[in-house]
């Protein structure tokens, strides 16, 4: 692993956009250790910490940075999908696009699902699903959420990028438009279920901001983090939006599920700011050391970001069956003791990565020759899948357990065939023959 990162780094063309690629790893290893820290559990259940000290919330103002992830998918999309249409001008280039962008999450995404599937259905079959165990095969899916927001993003990139190209900041403002009629029509006007269409108006907008960095077109980013925080910071004094930019357990309202224009305003602030840090960013990631570790560490991203929480989970189980002490949430021995647990689950995290690593390989493929509507109804069959997954989880798997996508109910059972269903058509229709990349 160490001699293919160090020749991938110095194989690196001069012309890659460094910055990305760390704000990249940088987004998720944030994602990562927040979820590790805000997590609480005792014998009990899993509770968070943001609930049990509620002046930590203002730092979800930082540290709920999954904005600049889809900011930066944007960015990256753009390049892609114009360098296809470039090589391959005909009907098979969205097919081709599809795998080309999916193949590194939807891969290690099925054997997670398929692994876990597994595992519920054993435990579940045994009596076991009860106590902690029952809450961690609900608890281990809800990641897969930003899995389904992403498939959504790359689906449309093709649509979107062609009205950037036409009207600039102009199709930005559209999808902001959209975002404040949902949310004006959602509290002023209490229409049901039209809270949903801010997972598109919301995630879209942050994204097509990638676009618009990707042709050097985010000129004032000052402007547009002081524009998104004062944004932010009104929405949360005078309307009807909680402090928090992530959810907390019970509340009436919540920023991110679905996404309010508050969580919008937070990621103009998020994307002005980083790109504010764009100049040193860039010499950081230069330094040869650190290039190395962005690398190694994109190389596996996909497959920590999946396994996290099983390992977090994996810890606090054998703590309890350990007979070890859980101190009281937020107490100054449960602050001793986090680093301790964050380092364990690190390295279990770096086991799981280790076992499962190799399906975050990409394969290369021959010019597609697939159908663009098969890998479209393929990616709609995932994107339901794996959203659907996130919310009911792993348990229920033989007791028909549902939970409510939009307006439709879904079991477990019928997500996992929908995201198995629909990752089989992207991989059909995108490509014509397989083989194996060097790793």
């Amino acid at each position: 692993m160490g001699s293919s990162v160090r020749e991938l780094a110095a194989a690196t063309p001069g012309t890659r956009d460094r910055y990305v690629d760390l704000l990249r790893v940088a987004s998720l290893g944030t994602v990562v250790l927040g979820h590790w820290l805000m997590a609480v559990v005792t014998g009990d259940g899993v509770g968070n910490l943001l609930a049990v000290v509620p002046g930590l919330q203002l730092l979800t103002w930082v540290l709920q940075i999954m904005p600049v992830f889809f900011f930066v998918g944007g960015f990256s999309h753009a390049l892609s999908y114009r360098a296809l249409r470039r090589k391959q001008p005909d009907g098979s280039v969205y097919s081709a696009f599809l795998r080309a962008r999916l193949q590194r999450l939807l891969r290690p995404t099925v054997v997670f699902i398929l692994v876990w599937g597994a595992a519920a259905l054993i435990v579940q079959l045994l009596g076991g699903d009860g106590g902690l165990t029952g809450v961690a095969m609900r608890l281990v899916a809800q990641p897969l959420w930003f899995i389904g927001i992403y498939l959504a993003m790359v689906a449309f990139t093709p649509p979107l990028l062609k009205l950037h190209e036409r009207y600039g900041w102009g199709a930005f403002g559209a999808l902001v438009a959209g975002a404040v009629l949902v949310d004006v029509a959602r509290f002023a006007g209490h229409v049901p279920f039209v809270e949903f269409l801010n997972f598109a108006f919301v995630w879209l907008a942050v994204h097509q901001l990638g676009f618009l960095r990707a042709d050097g077109r985010i000129r004032m980013p000052a402007v547009l983090a002081a524009a998104g925080l004062t944004g932010a910071a009104a929405l949360v004094a005078f309307g009807p939006y909680p402090l928090s930019m992530v959810g907390m357990p019970g509340e009436k309202v919540s920023n991110m599920a679905p996404p309010t224009l508050a969580l919008l305003c937070h990621g103009l602030w998020l994307v002005g700011a980083v790109e504010l840090l764009r100049a040193p960013g860039a010499r950081l990631a230069a330094r040869p050391k650190v290039w190395r570790g962005v690398v190694a560490a994109n190389g596996v991203a996909m497959t920590a970001f999946l396994w996290h929480l099983t390992a977090m989970l994996g810890v606090y189980g054998a703590m309890l069956a350990l007979d070890v002490t859980l101190p009281a949430p937020a107490t100054a021995a449960w602050w001793a003791q986090a680093p301790v647990r964050i380092a364990v689950a690190a390295a279990l995290t770096a086991v799981l990565v280790a076992a499962f690593r190799g399906f975050e390989r990409p394969v290369q493929a021959a010019p597609a020759t697939g159908s663009g509507p098969v890998a479209a109804l393929g990616i709609t069959l995932c994107l339901f899948g794996v959203l659907g997954l996130s919310m009911v989880g792993f348990g229920g798997m033989l007791e028909g357990r549902t939970a409510m996508l939009v307006a439709v109910r879904v079991t477990a059972p019928a997500a996992v065939a929908m995201a198995l269903i629909g990752w089989l058509m992207v991989e059909r229709a995108g490509r014509r023959t397989l083989k194996p990349v060097a790793s």
